[in-house]
């Protein structure tokens, strides 16, 4: 476990403390919550654009034109 030293500014800290206590949780707990939801959102950014980068035009059309033209099922509709 690593600590460090975090500043601030009072306004969202007193924000957090709320959240936190109306989460239960410490305020330990809230930022480090914080801290891996960011970094989850940035590492699922990545992997998309990534994969993305991996695709292919011309696969993806094969694969639409292989779809079965059918009604939808009940209520999945427009």
């Amino acid at each position: 476990m690593t600590n460090y030293a975090l500043r601030v500014p009072e306004s969202l800290f007193q924000y957090a403390r709320l959240v936190a206590e109306e989460e239960s949780v410490s305020m330990n707990q809230f930022f480090v919550t914080a801290i891996a939801e960011k970094v989850s959102a940035l590492k699922t950014e990545s992997y998309f654009r990534e994969r993305a980068l991996r695709g292919q035009d011309a696969a993806f059309d094969r694969w639409l034109q292989a779809t079965p033209d059918v009604a939808p099922d009940a209520g999945d509709e427009l």
